[in-house]
């Protein structure tokens, strides 16, 4: 993820679910907020409804490389995304993660499809 760093700090994870504005779908939500950087922060949270540890770790790792491999396409700066996890995305494939997430990014006006 070269233009995004990882968001690691609860009060930036409240922040944003407080002020944000989130779209969801069946196996992701996804909260956005604008700031005045100029690099883009992402967060995944995935709870332990969706399954033990190995599991988490897979979603987590569907979603991170589903955002890396799309990143070129979101055409704005400056945002901080959180992607949470929902209870179907445990048995989900990479592709309907990485559709879903484009999904959810398409309905923020993030996405840009002509890059």
């Amino acid at each position: 993820m070269k233009y995004t760093e990882s968001l690691k700090k609860n009060y930036e994870f409240r922040q944003v679910y407080k002020k944000g504005k989130s779209f969801a779908n069946r196996y992701l939500v996804l909260y956005k907020y604008k700031t005045n950087n100029q690099i883009n922060k992402l967060g995944i949270s995935v709870s332990k409804k969706v399954g033990n540890s190995v599991i988490r770790s897979r979603v987590t790792r569907l979603i991170r490389e589903s955002y890396r491999l799309n990143e070129d396409n979101i055409d704005k700066e400056g945002w901080i995304f959180i992607v949470i996890a929902r209870t179907n995305a445990k048995g989900a494939s990479y592709s309907e993660i990485s559709s879903a997430l484009i999904h959810l990014l398409k309905q923020h006006k993030v996405y840009n499809t002509s890059i």
